[in-house]
């Protein structure tokens, strides 16, 4: 695993599963916000273009302004009647990005290449509900699939004094490096129903990015390793105050042949880099829960390279305790798996269903809370869109 990731294949992904609740199937046909191509001599709309300091990109972004990974998004604030964003002609077709005014729950519009999409209106739900009207609102756009997704255009505005506003990032950062299982591949919304979504957005007020993309391994070489991708600048970028990564269950697969001890020495190299570049990042290795296999009349938990991640642990600390079994210097923390996610936690597709996700999501905010003191921040906005998944009929 490369954190300058260079590399062939382009692959899409549009969330279109069939979702059964309280037997009834949820709508995906989500509402079209698709609106003529605005024109740069229409003085009604303020047009602004993709490298507009006002604009904050989420996550990992090219210097083309095309979106990469799991759930990258885009960030700024208006004082404007209508806001449309133009989508670039690298964007792919249908592709699902999820979109809110403010704290306002999210709401889902497909978008393609070459189109403008007309995202606020004064019927927005939320819109003007600041105080005093008129206020500076904020529009927060996430891309919902894990490859490649949106290439932005241009940012448009009308009404009145329309601008833009630059919104301040939070202090907080975080970093996951992950596979499918981290992307959020066959949840509900992908990328957004992802732990790895669950996690960094349930902390709230914390900036994030998702390096995480199916089939990866940790060990060079030995799996599908996506290519066309331009190397991550590091120093454009603020250093992750906690790097999470989970890692390993593609090297587990026999077919990819990756030994115990290339494992073992591709994930210290990983964390030297990581630590080379961010020194002050703290790091949590999850161990791997590898599926699950009927033993008897129960199932068990599978615990790929067990072994060799809690070495990887040792290798960084043995010899930093103190003599109060403190261990001041440690960087690398170890997160245990086991029991959190059960057999029926996980889909026909081998990866967690929506509920799985968020079980492992909440007990790694726990783990955060009480590993690092940082509180919990979210105070209201939702954050795995549409998990209604309670009975809600007297009689069934």
């Amino acid at each position: 695993m490369r954190l300058s990731i260079t590399a062939a294949v382009l692959w899409t992904s549009v969330a279109s599963a069939t979702i059964l609740q309280n037997g009834q199937v949820r709508p995906n046909n989500y509402p079209s916000t698709a609106i003529p191509i605005i024109s740069s001599y229409n003085s009604s709309w303020h047009s602004y273009p993709p490298s507009a300091p006002e604009l904050s990109y989420k996550g990992r972004w090219d210097d083309k302004y095309i979106s990469w990974w799991s759930a990258p998004g885009l960030k700024f604030g208006f004082q404007a009647e209508q806001v449309a964003i133009s989508f670039g002609n690298y964007t792919s077709d249908g592709v699902l990005v999820a979109y809110r005014l403010d704290g306002q729950d999210w709401m889902l519009t497909n978008v393609t290449a070459s189109s403008t999409q007309l995202l606020v209106t004064p019927s927005t739900a939320g819109y003007n509900l600041t105080t005093p009207i008129n206020a500076t609102q904020t529009l927060e756009l996430r891309v919902t699939n894990w490859a490649y997704g949106v290439q932005i255009q241009c940012v448009h505005l009308s009404g009145g004094a329309a601008k833009l506003i630059k919104i301040p990032n939070y202090t907080r950062n975080m970093e996951l490096i992950g596979d499918s299982l981290s992307a959020g591949q066959y949840a509900t919304y992908e990328g957004i129903s992802s732990y790895s979504w669950g996690l960094m957005y349930g902390l709230g007020n914390v900036e994030f990015s998702i390096t995480a993309f199916p089939g990866d391994c940790l060990h060079e070489g030995r799996c599908y390793d996506p290519a066309g991708i331009p190397d991550w600048d590091f120093a454009a970028h603020p250093a992750a105050d906690i790097t999470v990564i989970n890692l390993g269950t593609n090297d587990n697969n026999t077919s990819n042949n990756v030994t115990a001890t290339q494992f073992y020495n591709s994930y210290i190299n990983l964390i030297n880099e990581i630590h080379t570049r961010w020194p002050q990042s703290q790091i949590i290795i999850l161990s791997l829960w590898s599926g699950f296999a009927q033993v008897g009349n129960t199932w068990q938990q599978g615990s790929g390279f067990l072994n060799e991640i809690q070495n990887v642990v040792k290798y960084f600390n043995n010899g930093s305790l103190n003599e109060r079994g403190e261990c001041p210097s440690c960087f690398v923390y170890y997160f245990n798996t086991t029991g959190i996610i059960e057999h029926n936690d996980i889909g026909p597709l081998y990866h967690p269903t929506d509920v799985g996700h968020v079980k492992l999501a909440s007990h790694l905010m726990q783990y955060v809370k009480l590993t690092f003191g940082w509180i919990f921040e979210q105070t209201g906005p939702e954050v795995q869109h549409e998990t209604l998944y309670w009975n809600d009929q007297p009689d069934y």
